[in-house]
Protein backbone atom coordinates (compact mmCIF):
# COMPACT_ATOMS: atom_id res chain seq x y z
CA UNK A 1 0.00 0.00 0.00
CA UNK A 2 1.39 3.46 -0.97
CA UNK A 3 1.91 5.80 2.01
CA UNK A 4 -0.37 8.87 2.03
CA UNK A 5 2.48 11.47 1.81
CA UNK A 6 3.92 9.70 -1.26
CA UNK A 7 0.44 9.44 -2.80
CA UNK A 8 -0.13 13.16 -2.25
CA UNK A 9 3.21 14.01 -3.79
CA UNK A 10 2.41 11.86 -6.86
CA UNK A 11 -1.00 13.46 -7.27
CA UNK A 12 0.49 16.95 -6.90
CA UNK A 13 3.15 16.11 -9.50
CA UNK A 14 0.47 14.94 -11.95
CA UNK A 15 -1.54 18.12 -11.39
CA UNK A 16 1.52 20.32 -11.93
CA UNK A 17 2.42 18.41 -15.10
CA UNK A 18 -1.11 18.79 -16.48
CA UNK A 19 -1.17 22.47 -15.57
CA UNK A 20 2.14 23.01 -17.31
CA UNK A 21 0.87 21.24 -20.44
CA UNK A 22 -2.27 23.36 -20.54
CA UNK A 23 -0.43 26.52 -19.54
CA UNK A 24 2.02 26.59 -22.48
CA UNK A 25 2.17 30.04 -24.05
CA UNK A 26 3.60 31.71 -27.11
CA UNK A 27 5.20 35.05 -26.29
CA UNK A 28 6.18 37.60 -28.89
CA UNK A 29 7.13 41.13 -29.77
CA UNK A 30 5.88 43.29 -32.63
CA UNK A 31 8.20 46.00 -33.93
CA UNK A 32 7.25 48.84 -36.26
CA UNK A 33 9.84 48.74 -39.03
CA UNK A 34 8.92 52.28 -40.13
CA UNK A 35 9.64 53.93 -36.78
CA UNK A 36 11.95 51.32 -35.25
CA UNK A 37 9.78 51.33 -32.13
CA UNK A 38 7.53 48.74 -30.47
CA UNK A 39 4.12 48.55 -32.15
CA UNK A 40 1.38 48.99 -29.54
CA UNK A 41 -2.30 48.12 -29.89
CA UNK A 42 -1.96 45.72 -32.85
CA UNK A 43 -4.32 42.77 -33.11
CA UNK A 44 -2.48 39.43 -32.84
CA UNK A 45 -4.13 36.17 -33.90
CA UNK A 46 -2.81 32.64 -33.38
CA UNK A 47 -3.80 30.27 -36.18
CA UNK A 48 -3.66 26.47 -35.96
CA UNK A 49 -2.50 25.27 -39.35
CA UNK A 50 -3.24 21.61 -38.62
CA UNK A 51 -6.86 22.53 -37.94
CA UNK A 52 -7.46 24.16 -41.31
CA UNK A 53 -6.40 27.74 -40.48
CA UNK A 54 -8.53 27.74 -37.33
CA UNK A 55 -8.20 30.71 -35.00
CA UNK A 56 -6.88 29.46 -31.66
CA UNK A 57 -6.34 32.65 -29.66
CA UNK A 58 -6.33 36.42 -29.95
CA UNK A 59 -4.56 39.26 -28.11
CA UNK A 60 -3.35 42.85 -28.46
CA UNK A 61 0.19 44.15 -28.14
CA UNK A 62 0.94 46.23 -25.07
CA UNK A 63 2.83 49.53 -24.92
CA UNK A 64 6.10 47.64 -25.42
CA UNK A 65 4.79 45.73 -28.45
CA UNK A 66 4.63 42.49 -26.47
CA UNK A 67 1.91 39.86 -26.45
CA UNK A 68 1.24 36.41 -25.02
CA UNK A 69 -1.05 33.76 -26.45
CA UNK A 70 -2.07 30.39 -24.98
CA UNK A 71 -0.80 27.47 -27.04
CA UNK A 72 -3.51 24.83 -27.51
CA UNK A 73 -0.95 22.23 -28.60
CA UNK A 74 2.63 21.82 -29.81
CA UNK A 75 1.68 21.64 -33.47
CA UNK A 76 2.16 24.03 -36.38
CA UNK A 77 0.94 27.59 -35.83
CA UNK A 78 0.97 30.89 -37.66
CA UNK A 79 1.00 34.28 -35.96
CA UNK A 80 -0.97 36.96 -37.78
CA UNK A 81 -0.54 40.62 -36.80
CA UNK A 82 -2.88 43.30 -38.14
CA UNK A 83 -1.32 46.77 -38.31
CA UNK A 84 -3.25 49.64 -39.88
CA UNK A 85 -5.45 47.18 -41.76
CA UNK A 86 -2.60 45.14 -43.31
CA UNK A 87 -1.68 41.64 -42.13
CA UNK A 88 1.82 40.35 -41.42
CA UNK A 89 2.64 36.71 -40.71
CA UNK A 90 5.28 34.81 -38.82
CA UNK A 91 5.41 30.98 -38.63
CA UNK A 92 5.66 29.26 -35.26
CA UNK A 93 6.93 25.71 -35.88
CA UNK A 94 6.34 22.91 -33.33
CA UNK A 95 8.16 23.61 -30.09
CA UNK A 96 8.23 27.39 -30.60
CA UNK A 97 7.44 29.52 -27.55
CA UNK A 98 8.52 32.95 -28.80
CA UNK A 99 8.25 34.89 -32.07
CA UNK A 100 9.19 38.32 -33.37
CA UNK A 101 7.06 40.07 -35.99
CA UNK A 102 7.86 43.23 -37.94
CA UNK A 103 5.13 45.49 -39.30
CA UNK A 104 5.18 48.76 -41.24
CA UNK A 105 3.07 51.89 -41.39
CA UNK A 106 0.64 52.02 -44.31
CA UNK A 107 0.12 54.77 -46.92
CA UNK A 108 -2.04 54.79 -50.08
CA UNK A 109 0.95 56.03 -52.11
CA UNK A 110 4.57 55.34 -51.21
CA UNK A 111 7.70 56.76 -52.81
CA UNK A 112 10.07 53.97 -53.84
CA UNK A 113 7.42 51.56 -55.14
CA UNK A 114 7.99 50.64 -58.78
CA UNK A 115 7.29 47.81 -61.18
CA UNK A 116 10.52 46.32 -62.48
CA UNK A 117 9.57 43.39 -64.73
CA UNK A 118 6.70 41.79 -66.63
CA UNK A 119 7.31 38.20 -67.75
CA UNK A 120 4.71 36.76 -70.13
CA UNK A 121 4.78 33.01 -70.69
CA UNK A 122 2.91 31.76 -73.76
CA UNK A 123 1.80 28.30 -74.91
CA UNK A 124 -0.56 27.35 -77.74
CA UNK A 125 -2.20 24.00 -78.39
CA UNK A 126 -5.46 22.69 -79.85
CA UNK A 127 -7.25 25.99 -80.31
CA UNK A 128 -6.21 27.28 -76.90
CA UNK A 129 -3.73 30.05 -76.13
CA UNK A 130 -2.51 29.97 -72.51
CA UNK A 131 -0.77 33.02 -71.03
CA UNK A 132 0.80 33.42 -67.60
CA UNK A 133 2.02 36.86 -66.53
CA UNK A 134 4.47 37.35 -63.69
CA UNK A 135 4.90 40.93 -62.47
CA UNK A 136 7.63 42.01 -60.05
CA UNK A 137 7.24 45.14 -57.93
CA UNK A 138 9.97 46.55 -55.68
CA UNK A 139 9.30 48.63 -52.58
CA UNK A 140 12.52 50.38 -51.57
CA UNK A 141 10.85 53.13 -49.54
CA UNK A 142 12.91 54.88 -46.84
CA UNK A 143 11.81 54.71 -44.13
CA UNK A 144 10.11 51.47 -45.18
CA UNK A 145 6.33 51.66 -45.57
CA UNK A 146 3.60 49.45 -46.97
CA UNK A 147 1.58 50.78 -49.90
CA UNK A 148 -2.11 49.89 -49.91
CA UNK A 149 -5.05 51.21 -51.94
CA UNK A 150 -7.98 49.90 -54.00
CA UNK A 151 -5.90 49.63 -57.18
CA UNK A 152 -2.48 48.88 -55.77
CA UNK A 153 -1.18 47.22 -58.95
CA UNK A 154 -2.86 47.26 -62.36
CA UNK A 155 -2.42 45.40 -65.63
CA UNK A 156 -4.10 44.89 -68.99
CA UNK A 157 -5.36 41.59 -70.42
CA UNK A 158 -7.06 41.02 -73.78
CA UNK A 159 -10.76 41.84 -73.62
CA UNK A 160 -11.71 38.28 -74.56
CA UNK A 161 -9.36 36.70 -72.02
CA UNK A 162 -10.71 34.25 -69.47
CA UNK A 163 -8.77 34.72 -66.24
CA UNK A 164 -8.21 31.32 -64.62
CA UNK A 165 -5.97 32.09 -61.66
CA UNK A 166 -4.42 35.06 -59.87
CA UNK A 167 -2.02 35.09 -56.94
CA UNK A 168 0.37 37.38 -55.09
CA UNK A 169 3.46 36.73 -53.02
CA UNK A 170 5.35 38.89 -50.55
CA UNK A 171 9.11 38.35 -50.26
CA UNK A 172 9.72 35.16 -48.29
CA UNK A 173 6.01 34.37 -48.13
CA UNK A 174 3.66 31.89 -49.74
CA UNK A 175 1.54 32.44 -52.84
CA UNK A 176 -1.88 33.80 -51.84
CA UNK A 177 -4.95 33.64 -54.05
CA UNK A 178 -6.20 37.15 -54.81
CA UNK A 179 -8.76 38.09 -57.44
CA UNK A 180 -7.99 41.11 -59.63
CA UNK A 181 -10.92 43.52 -59.91
CA UNK A 182 -12.09 44.70 -63.36
CA UNK A 183 -11.75 48.46 -63.77
CA UNK A 184 -13.92 50.89 -65.74
CA UNK A 185 -11.71 50.55 -68.81
CA UNK A 186 -12.39 47.22 -70.46
CA UNK A 187 -9.49 44.78 -70.21
CA UNK A 188 -7.90 46.63 -67.28
CA UNK A 189 -7.63 44.95 -63.87
CA UNK A 190 -6.34 45.91 -60.44
CA UNK A 191 -4.97 43.93 -57.49
CA UNK A 192 -6.02 45.11 -54.04
CA UNK A 193 -3.03 43.55 -52.32
CA UNK A 194 -0.53 45.31 -50.03
CA UNK A 195 2.92 46.05 -51.44
CA UNK A 196 5.11 45.59 -48.39
CA UNK A 197 8.80 46.62 -48.21
CA UNK A 198 10.92 44.30 -50.35
CA UNK A 199 9.65 42.62 -53.49
CA UNK A 200 6.10 41.58 -54.28
CA UNK A 201 5.22 39.21 -57.14
CA UNK A 202 1.85 39.09 -58.90
CA UNK A 203 0.92 36.13 -61.08
CA UNK A 204 -2.12 35.88 -63.34
CA UNK A 205 -3.05 33.13 -65.81
CA UNK A 206 -5.60 33.53 -68.58
CA UNK A 207 -6.69 31.75 -71.75
CA UNK A 208 -7.76 32.89 -75.18
CA UNK A 209 -9.36 31.14 -78.16
CA UNK A 210 -6.70 30.39 -80.75
CA UNK A 211 -6.88 29.58 -84.46
CA UNK A 212 -3.17 29.22 -85.14
CA UNK A 213 -2.40 32.93 -85.20
CA UNK A 214 -2.87 35.69 -82.62
CA UNK A 215 -1.62 39.18 -81.84
CA UNK A 216 -0.73 39.96 -78.23
CA UNK A 217 -0.23 43.49 -76.88
CA UNK A 218 1.13 43.82 -73.31
CA UNK A 219 -0.05 47.50 -73.02
CA UNK A 220 2.19 48.61 -70.17
CA UNK A 221 0.84 50.79 -67.37
CA UNK A 222 4.20 51.30 -65.63
CA UNK A 223 7.75 51.82 -66.91
CA UNK A 224 9.81 48.65 -66.53
CA UNK A 225 13.38 47.46 -66.55
CA UNK A 226 12.38 44.52 -68.78
CA UNK A 227 9.37 43.05 -70.52
CA UNK A 228 9.98 39.41 -71.45
CA UNK A 229 7.89 37.12 -73.66
CA UNK A 230 8.75 33.43 -73.04
CA UNK A 231 7.52 30.90 -75.56
CA UNK A 232 8.33 27.48 -77.02
CA UNK A 233 10.86 27.68 -79.84
CA UNK A 234 8.30 25.99 -82.11
CA UNK A 235 6.09 29.09 -82.02
CA UNK A 236 6.57 31.88 -84.52
CA UNK A 237 7.19 35.31 -83.00
CA UNK A 238 6.90 38.48 -85.12
CA UNK A 239 7.09 41.89 -83.40
CA UNK A 240 4.98 44.72 -84.79
CA UNK A 241 8.14 46.79 -85.16
CA UNK A 242 11.77 45.79 -85.45
CA UNK A 243 14.54 46.54 -83.00
CA UNK A 244 12.35 46.20 -79.88
CA UNK A 245 13.20 42.68 -78.80
CA UNK A 246 16.42 40.70 -78.41
CA UNK A 247 16.61 36.92 -78.25
CA UNK A 248 17.65 35.10 -75.07
CA UNK A 249 17.61 31.57 -73.71
CA UNK A 250 14.88 31.12 -71.09
CA UNK A 251 16.46 29.80 -67.87
CA UNK A 252 15.73 26.13 -67.10
CA UNK A 253 13.36 25.85 -70.06
CA UNK A 254 15.58 24.26 -72.72
CA UNK A 255 13.06 24.32 -75.54
CA UNK A 256 12.05 27.95 -74.98
CA UNK A 257 13.20 31.33 -76.19
CA UNK A 258 12.79 34.64 -74.42
CA UNK A 259 12.16 37.87 -76.30
CA UNK A 260 13.44 40.70 -74.09
CA UNK A 261 12.49 44.37 -74.37
CA UNK A 262 14.72 46.54 -72.14
CA UNK A 263 13.49 49.70 -70.40
CA UNK A 264 10.08 49.80 -72.11
CA UNK A 265 7.69 52.66 -71.29
CA UNK A 266 3.88 53.00 -71.19
CA UNK A 267 2.52 53.69 -74.65
CA UNK A 268 5.44 51.97 -76.39
CA UNK A 269 4.36 49.48 -79.06
CA UNK A 270 5.35 46.03 -77.75
CA UNK A 271 2.73 44.07 -79.70
CA UNK A 272 3.73 40.85 -81.46
CA UNK A 273 2.15 38.07 -83.49
CA UNK A 274 2.21 34.41 -82.46
CA UNK A 275 1.82 31.59 -84.98
CA UNK A 276 1.87 27.81 -84.76
CA UNK A 277 1.61 25.56 -81.73
CA UNK A 278 3.90 24.52 -78.92
CA UNK A 279 4.14 23.75 -75.21
CA UNK A 280 7.02 24.31 -72.84
CA UNK A 281 8.97 21.37 -71.47
CA UNK A 282 10.93 20.85 -68.31
CA UNK A 283 14.62 19.91 -68.37
CA UNK A 284 13.68 16.31 -67.57
CA UNK A 285 11.32 16.14 -70.53
CA UNK A 286 13.94 17.64 -72.79
CA UNK A 287 16.55 15.12 -71.63
CA UNK A 288 14.14 12.29 -72.47
CA UNK A 289 13.54 13.72 -75.92
CA UNK A 290 17.28 14.04 -76.57
CA UNK A 291 17.84 10.43 -75.51
CA UNK A 292 15.32 9.23 -78.10
CA UNK A 293 16.56 8.54 -81.67
CA UNK A 294 16.36 11.61 -83.85
CA UNK A 295 16.09 11.97 -87.59
CA UNK A 296 18.78 13.38 -89.85
CA UNK A 297 16.84 16.60 -90.36
CA UNK A 298 16.79 17.59 -86.69
CA UNK A 299 19.60 20.13 -86.89
CA UNK A 300 18.22 21.73 -90.02
CA UNK A 301 14.74 21.98 -88.58
CA UNK A 302 16.17 23.62 -85.45
CA UNK A 303 17.96 26.21 -87.57
CA UNK A 304 14.80 26.94 -89.57
CA UNK A 305 12.28 26.93 -86.72
CA UNK A 306 9.70 29.75 -86.65
CA UNK A 307 10.65 32.87 -84.73
CA UNK A 308 10.53 35.78 -87.14
CA UNK A 309 12.15 38.94 -85.80
CA UNK A 310 14.16 37.36 -82.98
CA UNK A 311 17.45 36.24 -84.49
CA UNK A 312 20.24 34.48 -82.60
CA UNK A 313 21.07 35.15 -78.93
CA UNK A 314 23.29 38.17 -78.32
CA UNK A 315 26.71 38.12 -76.68
CA UNK A 316 26.09 40.91 -74.14
CA UNK A 317 25.27 40.08 -70.45
CA UNK A 318 22.00 38.22 -70.28
CA UNK A 319 19.24 40.03 -68.31
CA UNK A 320 17.40 36.70 -68.02
CA UNK A 321 19.87 35.60 -65.34
CA UNK A 322 18.25 38.10 -62.97
CA UNK A 323 14.87 36.38 -63.44
CA UNK A 324 15.99 32.76 -63.02
CA UNK A 325 14.49 32.38 -59.55
CA UNK A 326 11.35 34.26 -60.50
CA UNK A 327 10.84 31.77 -63.29
CA UNK A 328 11.44 28.83 -60.98
CA UNK A 329 9.19 30.14 -58.22
CA UNK A 330 6.65 32.06 -60.27
CA UNK A 331 6.18 30.18 -63.53
CA UNK A 332 8.37 27.28 -62.47
CA UNK A 333 7.81 24.61 -65.11
CA UNK A 334 4.45 24.94 -66.85
CA UNK A 335 3.76 21.73 -68.69
CA UNK A 336 1.61 21.06 -71.75
CA UNK A 337 -1.09 23.67 -71.35
CA UNK A 338 -1.35 23.36 -67.58
CA UNK A 339 -0.58 25.18 -64.37
CA UNK A 340 1.50 22.41 -62.85
CA UNK A 341 4.72 23.61 -61.36
CA UNK A 342 7.68 22.18 -59.52
CA UNK A 343 9.47 23.81 -56.61
CA UNK A 344 12.80 22.67 -55.25
CA UNK A 345 14.06 23.19 -51.72
CA UNK A 346 17.71 23.23 -50.91
CA UNK A 347 18.93 20.87 -48.22
CA UNK A 348 21.82 21.89 -45.96
CA UNK A 349 24.61 19.31 -45.63
CA UNK A 350 25.09 17.72 -42.23
CA UNK A 351 28.05 19.09 -40.28
CA UNK A 352 31.11 16.95 -39.82
CA UNK A 353 31.53 16.20 -36.10
CA UNK A 354 32.57 13.43 -33.78
CA UNK A 355 30.34 10.36 -33.21
CA UNK A 356 28.41 11.67 -30.18
CA UNK A 357 28.24 15.28 -31.37
CA UNK A 358 27.46 14.09 -34.88
CA UNK A 359 24.45 12.08 -33.72
CA UNK A 360 23.10 15.00 -31.68
CA UNK A 361 23.75 17.46 -34.50
CA UNK A 362 22.15 15.21 -37.09
CA UNK A 363 19.11 14.67 -34.87
CA UNK A 364 18.70 18.41 -34.32
CA UNK A 365 19.18 19.14 -38.03
CA UNK A 366 16.71 16.42 -38.99
CA UNK A 367 14.19 17.67 -36.46
CA UNK A 368 14.37 21.25 -37.73
CA UNK A 369 14.12 20.08 -41.34
CA UNK A 370 11.00 18.04 -40.57
CA UNK A 371 9.41 20.94 -38.68
CA UNK A 372 10.02 23.20 -41.67
CA UNK A 373 8.67 20.55 -44.05
CA UNK A 374 5.51 20.19 -41.94
CA UNK A 375 5.00 23.93 -42.02
CA UNK A 376 5.49 24.07 -45.80
CA UNK A 377 3.12 21.13 -46.24
CA UNK A 378 0.39 22.87 -44.22
CA UNK A 379 0.79 26.10 -46.16
CA UNK A 380 0.74 24.35 -49.55
CA UNK A 381 -2.39 22.45 -48.55
CA UNK A 382 -4.15 25.62 -47.40
CA UNK A 383 -3.22 27.35 -50.66
CA UNK A 384 -4.61 24.42 -52.68
CA UNK A 385 -1.24 23.54 -54.17
CA UNK A 386 -1.59 19.86 -53.27
CA UNK A 387 -4.64 17.60 -53.11
CA UNK A 388 -6.26 16.33 -49.91
CA UNK A 389 -5.03 12.81 -50.66
CA UNK A 390 -1.43 13.97 -51.17
CA UNK A 391 -1.64 16.05 -48.00
CA UNK A 392 -2.91 13.16 -45.84
CA UNK A 393 -0.27 10.75 -47.12
CA UNK A 394 2.61 13.19 -46.68
CA UNK A 395 1.45 14.42 -43.27
CA UNK A 396 1.03 10.91 -41.89
CA UNK A 397 4.59 10.04 -42.84
CA UNK A 398 6.00 13.31 -41.50
CA UNK A 399 4.05 13.03 -38.23
CA UNK A 400 5.45 9.56 -37.65
CA UNK A 401 9.01 10.60 -38.49
CA UNK A 402 8.71 13.72 -36.33
CA UNK A 403 7.50 11.67 -33.36
CA UNK A 404 10.50 9.34 -33.70
CA UNK A 405 12.88 12.29 -33.98
CA UNK A 406 11.42 13.91 -30.86
CA UNK A 407 11.97 10.71 -28.90
CA UNK A 408 15.64 10.64 -29.95
CA UNK A 409 16.26 14.34 -29.32
CA UNK A 410 18.72 14.74 -26.41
Amino acid sequence: MIPKPQLLRSALLLLLTAAAAHGATLAGTVTNGTTGRPSAGDEVILIRLAAGMEEAARAKTDSEGKFSLPLPDEGMHLVRVIHQGVTYHQPAPPGSHSVAVQVYDVSPKVQGVKAVADLMQIQAEKGDLAVTRLFAVDNTSQPPRTQMNDANFEFYAPENAEIREAQAQTAGGQWVNTEPAPQREKGRYAFEFPIRPGQTLFRVSYRLPYSGKATLDPKLIYPLEHFVAILPSSLGFAPSRTGVYSNRQAPDLPNAVAAVASNPRPGENLAFEITGEGALESENQNASNEAAPSGAGTEASADNRPGGGLGRPGEEPDPMDAYRWWLLGGFAVVLAGGAVYITSRSKSPLPETGPAEGRASRSATLLEAMKEELFQLEMEHQQGEISDAEYKTAKAGLDQALARALKRKP
